[in-house]
């Protein structure tokens, strides 16, 4: 299936600054986190934030801020996003069934939050080169269960084409400079 961008949202869990650091590869998680954030800004596509333990762990990486409505971040102590009220609320009200997912760690709340949505019914996304765990091992092993259990494992530009959708689209231009090439 196609990522729509009139029928999906994004989420983005736990990218924190106690945490972000001590991941696999995080310089790349940070830049496809804030490609994804810029992307969904310039489509319209609805965003939530999610931050696990935010006293203990920190607020979100500094350099993902700039891109999103901070003040709609949704403070988590559930491993899956899924298991916070506020956050599945906020995902009814969007009313948007394919739901696509980046952030750390892949195998702990990434792939639970995952795991969480497809069961409630969600066409769930997750973004390979925006997630990470401290282990690259961890990660492989996340995406792969995921997989195995019907989750799309997908990159970056592929959500920014699909949302696009096509070449003559007004955004195209636009997201094609800054977030593409």
């Amino acid at each position: 299936m196609v990522i729509e961008r009139a029928r999906s949202c994004c989420v983005i869990v736990d990218v924190q600054e106690k945490l972000c650091p001590v991941m696999d590869d995080p310089r790349e998680v940070i830049y496809n986190s804030s490609r994804l954030l810029r992307g969904a800004a310039h489509l319209e596509v609805p965003v939530i934030v999610t931050e696990q333990y935010s006293k203990g762990i920190g607020p979100t990486m500094a350099d993902l801020r700039p891109y999103y409505d901070t003040t709609a971040t949704i403070e988590k102590i559930t491993f899956a996003c899924t298991g916070e009220p506020v956050f599945t609320d906020r995902l009814k009200q969007l009313d948007r069934p394919q739901v696509v997912v980046a952030g750390i760690e892949a195998h702990v709340c990434v792939q639970q939050t995952c795991l969480g949505l497809q069961a409630a019914g969600y066409q769930v996304f997750v973004v390979e080169d925006a997630c990470s765990s401290r282990r690259r091992r961890d990660k492989e092993l996340a995406l792969a269960r995921m997989a195995r259990n019907g989750i799309d494992v997908v990159s970056t530009e592929m959500v920014l084409f699909e949302w696009l959708g096509r070449g003559d689209d007004p955004q195209f231009r636009t997201v094609l400079n800054q977030l593409i090439k």
